[in-house]
């Protein structure tokens, strides 16, 4: 998100707390989902052992963890990864400012690449929840050939990003 950021910036300015704001909402949909991992490791010895399993969980290895838990944190990841909650949201905003609110591309971004990078196996992104729990069968994020590419992709846009800056300049 900040490298797309920093390329719209390019050729129409952003002040800092559109940028802010924009990559805020671009995690916002992943910080809900652990913020009760993050309580019950705030509150219990057991707590940040769950939470780092879960951090790092492959498909089949997620950890246990109790009912109200593992309900909760999944429909918060399912109400923070639907274009239909997005959408709404989106929506009234834009009747109540009369424009689209720019930082919510943060929130667009993170669940267009989610819907593509999450497998059925392993956290999809149900995109029309709460009509539907159906998400694509992406390429999971943490398949280690895609983490590359990824990874690579990231640091050839930013090179880009920085050549066409020190160009401007």
């Amino acid at each position: 998100m900040g490298l797309g950021a920093a390329a719209w910036h390019q050729r129409r300015p952003l002040d800092r707390r559109t940028v802010g704001l924009a990559v805020g909402l671009a995690v916002l949909p992943d910080l809900a989902q652990l913020a009760p991992l993050v309580a019950l490791a705030l509150s219990s010895s057991e707590g940040w052992r769950v939470l780092l399993a879960y951090a790092n969980a492959l498909p089949g290895y997620e950890p246990t963890m109790s009912p109200l838990l593992a309900g909760l944190t999944h429909h918060l990841h399912c109400v923070m990864h639907s274009a239909l909650v997005a959408g709404a949201v989106t929506g009234s905003l834009w009747l109540w400012l009369g424009r689209f609110w720019l930082p919510l591309w943060g929130w667009w971004s993170h669940v267009l690449i989610d819907v593509f990078t999450h497998s059925a196996d392993f956290y999809p992104s149900p995109v029309f929840y709460p009509v539907t729990y159906w998400g694509l069968d992406g390429v999971a994020w943490n398949t280690p050939w895609f983490m590359v590419t990824n990874y690579l992709a990231i640091a050839l846009a930013a090179l880009v990003v920085f050549h066409r800056w020190s160009r401007a300049r």
